[in-house]
């Protein structure tokens, strides 16, 4: 059998486990020819591929970023996009596409997979925003650097009496802020998922200097919006999926915060360093159980599924199941949060 990867949207810690586990076990153990598209679905559309190996991914386990490179292409935005990608898998004789990406990704492989493209899917998500699995690679990576920073921003916080704002990623769902805050002790935690109020947040600071608590840490999700009408936000430019290239609002709620009551803020804007470099050890491993996961499915012609997390077993889900809602934060583990909010 000939097995095309392709990984498609922001580079994630394991992406490189994932392949080195998919072509370990499709060449070893089944004596599969192994190919990757570069570029996520740019590669497909313009049948541009590279052979790969197990050699190829010796010394990638602890390595991050991609081999396949990737991007935020979508075929069917393209003129001619998805009759292009459906006849590049032909011409190359591929007669599986095992496809690592998150919402974008995989629901372009979900219309091709409804289009009779013999696919299968793997999470890949630092937001952990995918529905179907309990938790995505590379979301370990991305809370275990955030929290380090607001350890980290604690000490310097205390020095200077100010108030530090965090800026995190995740664009619909804030999970890594919350996860990052309630591990890192954050004075307050704002996600996409519940508007917040700025004079909420002020008062919640004030009250905690008046306590003589000066040193405060206030972590935001990158998609968090301010309740209507208490904030001007300024509308961003969007890409080929139709989301707004996201980022800023960080500095937008300290900005509030020191006009408001005059304390010293800061802010740390961690953008793609939350991605960057070394895949945590759950990563390494998740990522590869998801690869082994993924190859298995092909070979049992589980077309239109994802490999997903649950229960601590690695199930099948459809891909419809995976991208048909977004997975957004538990409320009680927001309320988990919110009791040490301006503690």
């Amino acid at each position: 059998m000939k097995v095309a990867m392709l990984t498609g949207g922001g580079d994630c810690p394991g992406l490189n486990a994932v392949m080195r586990a998919v072509t370990r076990k499709a060449v070893r153990h089944h004596g599969d020819e192994v190919v990757g598209f570069r570029d996520g679905w740019r590669g497909v559309l313009e049948a541009d591929v590279m052979d790969l190996s197990v050699d190829t991914f010796r010394g990638t386990l602890p390595r991050g970023g991609t081999v396949l490179g990737s991007s935020r292409t979508n075929p069917f935005k393209v003129d001619g996009g998805v009759e292009a990608c459906k006849e590049a898998l032909g011409d190359l004789g591929i007669d599986a596409l095992v496809a690592i990406g998150g919402e974008d990704t995989l629901g372009v492989a979900h219309k091709l997979a409804e289009l009779g493209v013999r696919v299968v899917g793997v999470p890949k998500t630092i937001d952990n925003d995918l529905s179907g699995t309990e938790l995505t690679f590379g979301f370990d990576t991305a809370v275990s650097i955030a929290t380090e920073a607001i350890d980290r921003l604690h000490t310097t916080a205390e020095s200077h009496d100010r108030v530090m704002v965090v800026e995190v990623m995740g664009r619909h769902a804030g999970h890594i802020a919350v996860w990052s805050g309630i591990a890192g002790g954050a004075t307050y935690v704002l996600i996409p998922e519940v508007p917040f109020d700025i004079d909420e947040v002020c008062d919640a600071l004030r009250r905690r200097h008046a306590a003589g608590r000066y040193a405060s840490i206030v972590v935001v999700s990158e998609g968090a919006t301010p309740t209507e009408g208490t904030i001007q936000v300024a509308a961003d430019e969007v890409d080929e999926f139709g989301h707004v290239r996201l980022g800023g609002i960080g500095s937008t709620v300290a900005d509030e915060i020191k006009q408001r009551t005059g304390f010293d803020t800061r802010v740390t804007i961690l953008g793609h360093v939350q991605r960057g470099g070394t895949p945590t050890a759950y990563d390494r491993v998740l990522a590869t159980r998801f690869g082994v996961a993924a190859i298995e499915a092909v070979h049992d012609e589980a077309w239109g599924t994802m490999v997903a997390l649950q229960g601590g077993e690695i199930v099948r889900v459809s891909l419809a199941e995976a991208v048909g809602t977004l997975k957004l934060v538990d409320p009680s583990l927001y309320e988990v949060a919110q009791v040490f909010f301006a503690g």
